[in-house]
């Protein structure tokens, strides 16, 4: 099965090889539909959760935020935390431009780059986050003590996809009718010893925070359709 995926992503490729001697595309998905905004797209308080300002911002290290810079045209880094004292940090990255060439940081390649171990790797399932089943990747990274379990998807377009060939996939069938899609990574993270604890706050927060994303936003958060 998954060298039959490989064959038809390189299938792909060279199609879209091909298809681009003839055209290139043109029409930038990020030009369509309301603008991008992530400071407002993204309120501060929701539900029983509100920004915790006594928490400082964590900036990647320079080599690494050189790289973002590149991908993204904007970032957002906030840590919210409710009225059980819980913390949540949400991290979302946007990018005008997630064509083959541009393709989103993926915090199990940006994680050990600032010196976190990354124990496990697995995909997972949201059901009925703003009325969809969205596909995640929970990844557990380690720093010392700090026990940090991660959760996060991607949107290249209108479609949520988990794994790389799904993103080169989607990537490639945007390509090929002349359409550069924009992108976003949409991660939360949590410092707990238990695991299972922090994917369980992680949930509830995204619940809350999907039912404020005002609507004309929805699919550019959440997506409209999974790979």
């Amino acid at each position: 099965m998954i060298r039959m995926r490989v064959w038809i992503v390189a299938g792909l490729m060279c199609l879209a090889a091909a298809m681009a001697v003839v055209a290139r595309p043109s029409i930038r998905m990020a030009e369509q539909g309301p603008a991008v905004d992530l400071e407002t797209m993204f309120p501060r308080q929701f539900g029983d959760w509100r920004i915790d300002d006594r928490v400082p911002v964590v900036l990647p290290a320079p080599d690494v935020q050189a790289q973002l810079d590149k991908i993204y045209s904007q970032v957002l880094a906030r840590t919210y935390v409710n009225s059980r004292g819980e913390r949540v940090m949400l991290s979302v990255a946007y990018g005008g431009d997630q064509s083959d060439s541009m393709q989103v940081h993926r915090p199990e390649i940006c994680y050990p780059a600032q010196g976190f171990q990354v124990l496990s790797v697995h995909r997972g399932e949201l059901n009925q986050l703003a009325g969809r089943d969205i596909p995640v990747q929970k990844v557990l990274t380690r720093l010392g003590s700090r026990n940090e379990p991660v959760m996060y998807w991607i949107v290249v377009g209108d479609r949520v996809v988990g794994t790389n060939t799904e993103q080169k996939l989607a990537q490639l069938s945007y390509g090929l009718r002349g359409r550069i899609p924009d992108g976003m990574l949409v991660r939360v993270s949590s410092i707990h010893p238990s695991s299972a604890t922090a994917y369980g706050i992680q949930t509830e927060f995204l619940r809350d925070l999907a039912t404020s994303i005002a609507p004309q936003f929805q699919s550019r958060v959440f997506g409209t359709t999974a790979l």
